[in-house]
């Protein structure tokens, strides 16, 4: 089975996306020119409800400023919820759902983040100009990259969108210099988005 891309989009965009059915079932969501099948998601949980009886069903509403959107978990997967609680900023990576004319998320990954993330998302959504630095520049922030990859080695690493955060330069050059560096046999992913310091 081909495992779909999760898109990184906004609530907003994901919402005014258009339902493709196939014999009335969601097929993808049509983002701009994206067929969109599975979604990553940062956003604020703004509501919890768990019904757990003989038919458990749990939501959660998230809200990214953009607009809400509901995850939605059946049967024993309400568990999955259990930890969160309304107020928290989570990442969810999961599959579009369409149902009675709502567009939903069954997740398959769900996890506390700090509020910081959603301004990295925001980021990463509104850079549509890419900026291009000089070679200065774009030495200096390569050489700023590695300090702090090789600083967090007595972490075991560091998260990609970390970096981002702490260097606030655009994303795109950010994860483009981190692909030269896996390239360059400099560092490796022990698991994706975390990187760490090969020397």
């Amino acid at each position: 089975m081909k495992r779909n891309i999760a898109y990184k989009h906004r609530i907003g965009k994901i919402l005014s996306g258009k339902p493709l059915l196939e014999a009335e079932r969601l097929k993808a969501l049509q983002v701009d020119n994206q067929e969109v099948v599975r979604v990553n998601i940062i956003a604020n949980i703004i509501d919890k409800y768990i019904q757990d009886g003989e038919k458990k069903f749990a939501s959660v509403t998230l809200d990214d400023g953009t607009g809400q959107i509901k995850l939605k978990l059946f049967g024993e997967d309400i568990e999955k919820f259990a930890s969160l609680n309304q107020g928290d900023t989570v990442i969810s990576i999961g599959l579009v759902r369409h149902w009675n004319n709502e567009i939903y998320v069954s997740p398959e990954i769900i996890k506390k983040k700090d509020p910081s993330f959603l301004l990295i998302r925001k980021l990463e959504a509104e850079i549509a100009q890419p900026k291009n630095l000089n070679k200065e520049d774009l030495s200096a922030l390569k050489n700023k990259m590695l300090a702090m990859i090789r600083e967090a080695e007595k972490n075991q690493g560091i998260e990609i969108e970390e970096i981002i955060l702490e260097l606030k330069e655009p994303p795109e050059i950010i994860n483009h210099e981190i692909k030269k560096l896996l390239e360059e046999g400099i560092a490796y992913e022990p698991r994706p988005g975390r990187i760490r310091y090969l020397g």
